[in-house]
């Protein structure tokens, strides 16, 4: 279909991808138990601009660059493991009453999930390894190829970053009454974010 080869393999690939647990999604849900709705939707645009940045980085040949340079390879896994440990690190220690590390504000969603979008090694392998597996050379239409593959990956996880606010909002709205449970929520969301970034750390 218009030079992607098996489209519905790779519609079924980045469904997969998208329900792998992750940084992304802990983006998504940590936004919206904080900032609701709102909060929750900032966060998929920011995971939807990532991975825009991330494919058409692949597109342009950046997978070739980091098969052919290791060290550039290593130097994005260390970048992107140092943030997640360091946000995490902040989630673990903030105390009850301070500034939280994801702030309530809709700019600070978008940033956030955006920087952890573009430093997740899940999609880092997958846009610059796994993604150009997809592109069939002989029926291959130049920028209309690449764009429908952009307009699926972006249609494919706003509906599912829609899906996971509501669920997460409904779920919220009943926890809101006990602030404890809020904040050991934050708590075990940083032991993951630290977890997610040793895990990279080490996977060389």
């Amino acid at each position: 279909m218009l030079g992607v080869a098996d489209y519905g393999s790779f519609v079924a690939a980045i469904v997969l991808f998208l329900l792998i647990p992750g940084p992304g999604n802990l983006a998504l849900i940590t936004s919206t138990s904080k900032g609701g709705m709102r909060g929750g939707m900032a966060a998929t645009v920011g995971v939807i601009a990532g991975d825009q940045v991330l494919m058409w980085m692949a597109v342009a040949g950046v997978a070739t660059l980091l098969t052919a340079y290791p060290a550039a390879f290593a130097a994005v896994q260390w970048l992107g493991a140092a943030y997640l440990a360091w946000l995490g690190f902040r989630m673990l220690t903030a105390q009850p009453g301070s500034q939280p590390v994801i702030k309530i504000e809709p700019r600070q969603y978008f940033r956030q999930s955006f920087a952890i979008t573009l430093l997740n090694p899940k999609a880092i392998v997958f846009y610059m390894a796994f993604f150009p597996l997809f592109v069939d050379p002989a029926q291959h239409r130049g920028l209309l190829t690449f764009a429908v593959m952009a307009a699926t990956v972006a249609g494919l996880t706003f509906v599912y970053g829609l899906g996971a606010t509501l669920l997460t909002h409904f779920l919220a709205e009943r926890m809101r009454a006990n602030p404890r449970i809020g904040r050991l929520l934050e708590k075990l969301a940083g032991v993951f974010l630290i977890g997610f970034g040793v895990k990279l750390a080490i996977s060389k």
